[in-house]
């Protein structure tokens, strides 16, 4: 390939990306569709393909154009985004099948530990699926991320006091990151320890201050704590986030054990401050 032409594929490739960024996906599909006429297995191109077709829920159509890039080499990322549309096309045996494959290899992908994980938990195999986070952690022991996600884990599988033990450590690896105070908060709130998910939630809303879920999960705190005028208030500025937060809200003042209950939803709207429609 000559130097104007590698020139231009860049050109083409670097455009391709920038309409996924802003979503448009036809534009992506055209850009990359170009690319493919020219070299069938430019595996940059057929990645934004697939991404660009998954945007247009089109995803089976992203199966044989990622198989042909599979076949030619050991390509982490495209082995997992073809084993999660294999699975999200209706072909979850191949799906999962082909994950196991994509976290057989050395060095590890990690995403494809996290694809693999989620789909086996979509199916109702939370056990495997901690074990396949496991078996990650183990390669790659500082991994963040998979901490995360086996504290989610072992949250939905009612292992509380595990869940709390890995997601304190992945808090104290990455002080401030989101993802990781918002599940700590959640399960620190099923352990009682309301003080502490309230000092979670804090944080992470220092940084998302427009995060209705988080100012709900911390209006329960404050409640729970019987801080019922700083809980109301923050189940105001819940609201304030549009009315489609009126359930949320109304359910986090009913269930807490200082809060209250409204027979009449038009009065939960009125007392938290929505709109009456």
């Amino acid at each position: 390939m000559s130097g104007r032409q590698t020139s231009f594929l860049a050109q083409a490739l670097q455009q391709g990306a920038g309409a996924l960024r802003s979503r448009r996906f036809d534009l992506a599909e055209r850009i990359a569709g170009d690319i493919l006429k020219s070299n069938r297995t430019d595996r940059n191109a057929v990645l934004i393909l697939a991404h660009a077709l998954v945007g247009q829920d089109r995803a089976g159509e992203a199966i044989a154009p990622l198989e042909r890039i599979a076949r030619r080499s050991d390509d982490g990322e495209v082995e997992t985004l073809l084993g999660a549309l294999l699975c999200k096309s209706g072909r979850a045996a191949d799906g999962i099948a082909q994950l196991r494959r994509t976290i057989a290899r050395r060095p590890p992908y990690l995403p494809s530990f996290q694809e693999l994980a989620g789909q086996l938990s979509k199916a109702g195999q939370l056990g495997e699926a901690i074990s396949v986070i496991e078996s990650g952690l183990a390669l790659v022991p500082e991994s963040v991320d998979l901490k995360v996600d086996l504290g989610r884990l072992l949250h939905e599988s009612n292992e509380f006091a595990k869940a709390l033990e890995v997601l304190t450590i992945a808090r104290d690896a990455a002080p401030g990151r989101p993802d990781v105070l918002i599940e700590l908060g959640r399960v620190l709130i099923l352990s009682g320890d309301y003080t502490a998910a309230a000092d979670a939630f804090r944080h992470v809303l220092a940084q998302r201050p427009d995060d209705g879920s988080v100012r709900a999960y911390l209006a329960t705190c404050l409640l729970e704590q019987g801080e019922r005028d700083a809980g109301e208030a923050a189940l105001r500025a819940v609201m304030r986030g549009g009315p489609h937060l009126l359930g949320r809200a109304a359910f986090v003042m009913a269930a807490s054990s200082h809060g209250r209950f409204f027979f009449d939803m038009s009065e939960a709207t009125k007392f938290l401050g929505g709109k009456s429609t």
